[in-house]
């Protein structure tokens, strides 16, 4: 069975930056492998192009481009907010305000969102709303374990049940 619209595919993978030899970002390796309906939109249009066609027991290797992947590093995305919006009881938590943490955030309208503290100034705080891989290249490594088709629950869902995907 290859893998087109509606399979599940359980792949391990390794995922370097920008090329095989670059720096390791993530790897299934030695864990569960990564489960998921193929061409639902649960995954980079381009790491499902690149996958199409292939079976159970095939190897890949390919590169995407950050523009294809997360995106560029927009520097618009970088929004600067006056401290006292994270006062709780007219004190900031100690701890919450530190550069590289990630805070969750709600706007007026109820959406949540994440925010990477980048820089801290007396009176404000520099947000970053970039997605964290957002500027890198991805070089995936890797073999397809298992294709298979998808079941109407799983379908119904949007993602795969058991082994490599969501456990109720």
């Amino acid at each position: 069975m290859v893998i087109e619209d509606k399979k599940v595919v359980l792949l391990h993978y390794t995922l370097t930056q920008g090329t095989e030899e670059g720096e390791l970002i993530e790897s299934t390796e030695g864990r569960e492998p990564l489960g998921f309906i193929y061409g639902v939109g649960m995954m980079i249009p381009d790491f499902e192009a690149n996958l199409k066609g292939l079976k159970a027991g095939d190897k890949f290797a390919f590169g995407i481009k950050a523009a294809d992947a997360y995106g560029e590093y927009d520097e618009s995305a970088l929004v600067e907010v006056p401290k006292s919006m994270f006062e709780m009881e007219g004190k900031i938590p100690d701890g919450l305000l530190v550069q590289g943490n990630v805070i969750p955030l709600t706007d007026q309208q109820g959406n949540r969102f994440q925010g990477k503290v980048h820089s801290i100034q007396l009176e404000t705080v520099m947000l970053d709303f970039n997605h964290p891989m957002a500027g890198v290249d991805l070089y995936f490594t890797g073999h397809v374990e298992t294709v298979r088709d998808a079941d109407p629950a799983e379908l119904e869902h949007g993602h795969v049940h058991g082994p490599g995907g969501h456990h109720h």
